[in-house]
């Protein structure tokens, strides 16, 4: 007998050796992937400090504030009567806590002293984020790991299944045996036999994890809401849902033992109910976590896959996970009360059903139509049982409702009904432009690696890919924000389609992959042991068998790695660039999209970079120069900052519950002036506006009265879209003049616009003219010291810390005409509001003319715009009528400033294409406009105020005008980088793109120079195939605009959708020449 055994058999020197070398290099590309990760959410904390963002995180870092003060007791029962005045909020059973505790445990139990509570809100996102990475990986890890239940999900599929068994199957393994016999390889293609119990110890699961995390860590769906200030709760949130989807697929792991699997299951379905927690604690989007784990468990049910393993790390994680979420004040009963949530629950139940006769068909030894028969009947009285209780329930409002940003996610237009929803922009469905601004390479990737892993590495864990995949596409698609949840299924999928070929790659230049799965003892048999058995039945020529099959073998051996290793090379000579310019526009990206937005950089027209602090400048004013009670009234965006920075109470903010108050406030900002004041002065002390332009609230106007109208009806008489609310080439509508908030917002600005002394004094105007404040003259004494006692308060039991405020008893002539705003979706109220409703709709879908009130389309010969070449954000066909030359001509030559032109621009910098959309097919010669002179469009003043002017073509001397085209000096704006970079990403088609490729194609080089003098930008924009000017000028071969746009700074070299750049258009261009 001979002694020697297999040299890949676990735990012999060399071995250990090859897996402590992958161990420390594996380590040290995942300690430089965590290290990138981290770095690359750094930017906005490098450039501006260390300081909070937006708005939503100004309101959780004060929250973090009072609950290290104050301790968890007094947090929980925290009444703040600094918000929503005069009603205050419950700020203790109203938010998701998860972030504010990680931010004070970090602060008393690990830095301490060493690190302000202000410098940990402002890196955790930074923090987790790397965190995130790592889980991240560990889940591409846990779905790619070896099992002897190794198949494909075509086996599962009815009559696909007998094709794959009868037809695929057979084909594959002659073609395997063709390769086998004759070059003695099979190049490492051949997958596992899933009828094995041996584990493989060739499988790349590490490979995965680590190629998944790298992916994640720099994909800027993540980034965008993990970037180091922007203390959000889903820079948390989505570290506890990695961490729960890798648990909850590590619970269902097939070990190839059946009383193994189901000791691990339990084991766990704990942590997954553990993990869910923190995800519950952290965010509401937790009801997306408890649904796809549930439609996990019923996938893996319906296609056969239910074992007692999948039942018991279900019921584990369901009922660890609902008992802790229970403890959430937030949360309450909402798990089995709510109707997004009962899906789960139900089944549970139904997993307790059928285990229970799972249990007796195996104990009493029951016949397959015995477990039938039994079946039958346990569900049957199951469902007679929870009709009766669903009978007795849903008459009382037990259930409650659908949100309406959830509802908003299943209905067909883009619109929820509710418009203070509809008003936000993060709201709107994504478009196919927005996966490849946020995934891009990750796009073409992730389904080839979801594809291989169904087709051929499916088990119960791979499976959820499927199914998370799937569900991420759906509801990110309905809603922009949610591409967020496309970042980690992206990243497993194309981090597993890498690391395969990766894997692959690496057996190129060594013979043995260090394990991933420690095997049985059963795997140590030796080869000897083997063929002693075998040669009792040897028959006298085996020995000349063998030495052909040896000589085969070693060709084979040989020839696959020679042919490995040229592949590798090659591939690696590919790949490299591709992967280098992907994590250089990551980078890219993450520093443009890395600014605080609450002050940022801004140059001058003589190229001076400024800081443009207005915001803070302002709220600091409030809270230095104003009495501390002071109450300031401001739409609701501004609360939170107001609140957190300012130290004074607001009338609204971002939290947004309450529906009718914000209505009462955008009533209140769009009534006329007296109006206006009867109500602000029983409310506030002082009126804060955003008046620089851009997105200001002029611009955001009409949506306030469409606020104020769903509660306040008077306000646009049978309009719930307040058409009145416009703005024109003439300016403003009459009903916006008429407003407060254009009083406030232009006071002294616009000729003739003045605010009533007697009524309002302004007080405060920042550097930038960005933000005014006034103070409120006249204010109502008797009703701020009404509010302000105690005893007007309604607690709901005495002594009780829930002691919600009144309105003074002045403004209940005011609030009697509201109509409390009805939710299409809840059901429990017994008078809805159809006729509302079905006419908000109407009017969306046939926006109609502000000024007539008819249909601008009728009797017009409609064309469609380039933008529906391809399909739309809304999936929505817009018309634009067909304008006269004379109307057009009147309107480009007429160069003014006005809000109209403001409210445009902030349209186009918030891509919001379908607002837009209906803007211009209501006011479709806006899109010719232009402004009188050079401003920063941000700021909304004239920035060469005391500076060099910049003129322009129009005003230059008759002389210039004869001087020819190439040598006539153009002066371009100096635009900031950040406009720069949101104009370049934002691929589509418009119909300022139609114009500048018209003027291109006609080689109109005098037209494009005046066009670009006003509108700078649009020589970086791109349609949606990618291509913009520089590419048109090459294809069209006009040298002088070719020349004129790279001293702009157009690059040649950028590519489209394609992969081609303005140079590949140009040598194509010049060989069909």
């Amino acid at each position: 007998m001979g002694t020697s055994t297999k040299t890949s058999t676990p735990g012999g020197p060399t071995v250990n050796i090859l897996t402590a070398l992958w161990g420390i290099a594996g380590a040290q590309i995942l300690f430089y992937i965590i290290k990138d990760a981290y770095n690359i959410r750094l930017y906005a904390v490098n450039n501006y400090g260390r300081i909070i963002h937006e708005f939503d995180p100004y309101f959780n870092f004060r929250a973090t504030e009072y609950l290290y003060e104050h301790g968890w007791q007094k947090f929980a029962t925290w009444f703040d009567y600094k918000v929503w005045y005069p009603l205050g909020r419950p700020v203790g059973t109203t938010i998701y806590p998860g972030m504010q505790v990680t931010a004070v445990f970090l602060k008393r139990y690990i830095f301490g002293d060493n690190m302000s509570l202000n410098d940990i809100c402002v890196f955790m996102p930074a923090w987790f984020g790397g965190i995130a990475t790592v889980c991240t990986g560990l889940l591409a890890y846990e779905c790619s790991v070896c099992s002897p239940t190794f198949g494909s999900v075509l086996l599962h599929i009815p009559v696909v299944n007998v094709i794959y068994k009868k037809v695929i199957s057979p084909i594959v393994d002659i073609l395997h045996g063709i390769m086998m016999k004759t070059i003695g390889t099979d190049f490492g293609l051949k997958n596992t036999d899933s009828r094995s119990k041996k584990k493989d110890m060739n499988s790349p699961a590490v490979e995965c994890g680590i190629c998944a995390a790298a992916v994640m860590s720099i994909v800027p769906a993540h980034i965008l809401r993990s970037i180091g200030g922007g203390f959000d709760n889903e820079s948390v949130a989505m570290t506890a849902m990695t961490l729960t989807f890798y648990v909850w697929t590590r619970s269902l792991r097939g070990h190839g033992s059946e009383a193994e699997d189901n000791t691990s299951a339990w084991r766990w379905g704990i942590l997954t109910g553990v993990a869910y927690f923190n995800m519950v604690a952290a965010w509401g989007g937790y009801v997306f976590v408890l649904n796809l784990i549930g439609c996990h468990a019923a996938v893996l049910f319906l296609i056969g896959r239910y074992t007692t393993k999948l039942y018991r790390a279900y019921s584990t994680f369901y009922v660890v996970g609902t008992l802790l979420a229970l403890q959430i004040p937030v949360v309450g009963l909402t798990p089995l009360k709510s109707l997004e949530q009962l899906a789960p629950c139900a089944l549970f139940c139904g997993f307790q059903f059928f285990e229970f006769c799972e249990y007796m068909k195996r104990r009493n030894n029951l016949s397959n139509k015995q477990s039938w028969l039994l079946r039958i009947k346990v569900f049957t009285t199951a469902a007679l049982v929870g009709g009766v209780v669903l009978y007795l329930l849903v008459p009382s409002g037990y259930f409650g409702p659908i949100s309406s940003r959830v509802r908003g996610l299943f209905v067909q237009h883009t619109k929820t009904g509710n418009p203070l929803v509809d008003s936000v922009a993060e709201h709107q469905p994504a478009s196919t432009q927005a996966y490849f601004q946020y995934l891009d390479i990750i796009c073409y990737l992730a389904p080839v690696g979801l594809a291989i892993t169904m087709l051929f590495y499916f088990t119960d864990s791979s499976s959820f890919l499927a199914v998370y995949a799937l569900a991420a596409y759906f509801f990110s698609h309905k809603m922009v924000r949610l591409i967020l949840l496309t970042a980690p299924i992206a990243s497993v999928c194309a981090g597993i389609f890498l690391g395969r070929v990766a894997g692959w790659m690496i057996k190129s230049f060594i013979v043995w992959t260090p394990p991933t799965v420690s095997a049985s003892e059963d795997d140590t048999e030796t080869n000897d042991s083997k063929s002693d058995r075998k040669s009792k039945k040897s028959k006298p020529n085996k020995d000349e068998n063998k030495k052909s099959g040896n000589s085969r073998s070693l060709f084979g051996f040989w020839f696959e790695k020679i042919t490995r290793m040229a592949l590798t090379v090659y591939a690696l000579k590919m790949v490299y660039p591709k992967a280098k310019e992907f994590h250089g526009k990551c980078h890219q990206i993450a520093e443009s999209i890395s600014h605080p937005a609450i002050l940022f950089n801004a140059k001058t027209n003589k190229g001076d970079v400024v800081v443009v602090d207005d915001y803070r400048e302002a709220y600091f004013w409030l809270r230095d120069n104003t009495p501390e009670d002071a109450r300031i009234m401001a739409w609701w965006d501004y609360g939170y900052q107001i609140t957190a920075m300012a130290n004074r109470t607001t009338i609204a903010d971002g939290n947004t519950w309450n529906h009718e108050h914000i209505a009462l406030l955008g009533r209140a900002l769009t009534s006329p002036e007296k109006e206006g004041h009867r109500i602000a002065r029983h409310l506030a002390d002082y009126m804060l506006v955003w008046a620089g332009g851009g997105g200001d609230d002029l611009a955001k106007s009409p949506h306030l009265a469409r606020i104020a109208n769903s509660v306040y009806r008077h306000m646009c008489p049978n309009d719930p879209t307040c058409a009145q609310f416009y703005m024109s080439r003439e300016g403003p509508s009459q009903k916006i003049k008429e407003s407060m908030l254009y009083k406030l917002h232009s006071h002294g600005l616009q000729p003739g616009v003045q605010v009533d002394p007697n009524r309002f004094k302004e007080v405060f105007r920042s550097q930038y003219q960005k933000v005014r404040i006034y103070k409120i003259l006249s204010v109502s004494r008797e009703s701020k010291k009404w509010v302000a006692n105690p005893e007007n308060r309604l607690c709901d039991v005495p002594g009780s810390w829930y002691c919600p405020g009144q309105y003074p008893p002045a403004l209940q002539k005011i609030l009697a005409e509201k109509k409390d705003f009805a939710q299409l979706e809840d059901f429990n109220k017994k008078e809805g509001d159809e006729d509302y409703q079905k006419q908000y709709f109407e009017n969306l879908k046939n926006p109609q003319d502000p000024k007539r009130g008819i249909n601008m389309n009728q009797g017009k010969e409609q064309i469609k715009p380039s933008s529906q070449k391809k399909q739309s954000n809304s999936n929505r066909e817009y018309s634009i009528p067909i304008l006269s030359k004379e109307d057009i001509k009147s309107v480009k030559d007429n160069w003014e400033d006005n809000s109209q032109l403001s409210m445009i621009w902030d349209l186009i910098k918030k891509n919001d294409i379908h607002e837009l959309s209906e803007w211009l097919e209501t006011e479709p010669l806006s899109a010719y406009m232009r402004r009188k002179n050079p401003q920063d469009p941000k700021r909304g003043i004239n920035m060469n105020q005391g500076k060099e002017q910049i003129k322009p073509s129009s005003q230059k001397k008759q002389s210039n005008s004869k001087q020819s085209n190439s040598k006539r000096e153009v002066r371009i704006p100096i635009m900031s980088k950040e406009d720069i970079e949101s104009v370049k990403d934002n691929w589509e088609d418009n119909s300022e793109l139609s114009m500048i490729w018209d003027l291109i194609k006609q080689n109109d080089i005098h037209e494009l120079f005046e066009w670009l003098e006003t509108e700078p930008l649009s020589a970086y924009m791109r349609s949606a195939d990618g291509r913009g000017p520089m590419w048109w000028a090459h294809e069209f071969g006009h040298a002088k605009i070719v020349r004129l746009l790279k001293a702009i700074g157009i690059s040649e070299t950028d590519r489209d959708v394609k992969g081609l750049s303005a140079l590949d258009i140009s040598k194509k261009g010049k060989k069909r020449r």
